[in-house]
């Protein structure tokens, strides 16, 4: 049936080819939850009335991560060509996309972070201060347990971004489903190619999602 309904997709080209997408978003959605915690929490400690509170520094932070959320993601892939071929010897391949993967989506997440840490009542975090708690108890035993739904939320968003991301980096030869859709389908005018690519970049999708809305529920407290 299946041959029937795609007779130009090879088989096994499309599950390498997934692998590939697996691997490059897996690898960015870890790397990119690490950096944009980091950066929310530096952005939202170093705000008005906050912990660490320090407006050069947090102007700083916040233009480095305007500036990296507003440059489209196509775009930033060019911009990065040296850098990564510095970090990875290499412009083609899957490892070759994720410099430009994690640097494009961790100041995204950042923002998402900070939105989240902004939730907390205020009112926890002085009663924390008050106890005299320490800024990394406040951190570890406040901050991230009160946001985690908010922090879980956001890195499905941005998992879910880093999908398609991933899809456009093959374009320029990054690999994964995005190259074969664009290479083996497109140029080729094998539509079934590029049909059964977008229904397996669907799937995942739906995946993430919903891993992301079970546990975002499961952490929800309120």
């Amino acid at each position: 049936m299946a041959e029937k309904l795609f007779p130009n997709v090879n088989w096994d080209r499309m599950w390498e080819a997934t692998v590939e997408t697996l691997y490059m978003s897996a690898i960015s959605v870890v790397a990119t939850f690490i950096l944009g915690a980091i950066l929310g929490l530096l952005l939202f400690l170093t705000s008005k009335g906050n912990i660490w509170e320090n407006r050069p520094v947090n102007l700083v932070l916040s233009a480095v991560v305007n500036i990296f959320r507003s440059i489209p993601f196509i775009i930033l892939i060019v911009l990065l060509i040296p850098f990564t071929k510095f970090i990875v010897g290499s412009m083609i391949g899957e490892n070759a996309a994720l410099p430009a993967l994690i640097i494009g989506s961790a100041p995204f997440y950042a923002r998402m972070v900070e939105i989240g840490l902004r939730e907390i009542d205020k009112g926890v975090i002085e009663a924390a201060k008050s106890m005299g708690a320490r800024t990394t108890t406040i951190i570890w035993k406040v901050l991230l347990p009160e946001s985690m739904p908010a922090l879980v939320s956001g890195i499905t968003v941005t998992a879910i971004a880093l999908v398609s991301y991933t899809a456009m980096a093959g374009v320029i030869g990054a690999g994964g489903l995005g190259n074969l859709a664009y290479m083996e389908g497109f140029q080729r005018s094998r539509n079934d190619v590029t049909l059964m690519a977008t229904i397996i970049i669907l799937i995942i999708v739906f995946l993430i999602q919903f891993v992301g809305d079970f546990y975002t529920r499961k952490l929800d407290k309120r």
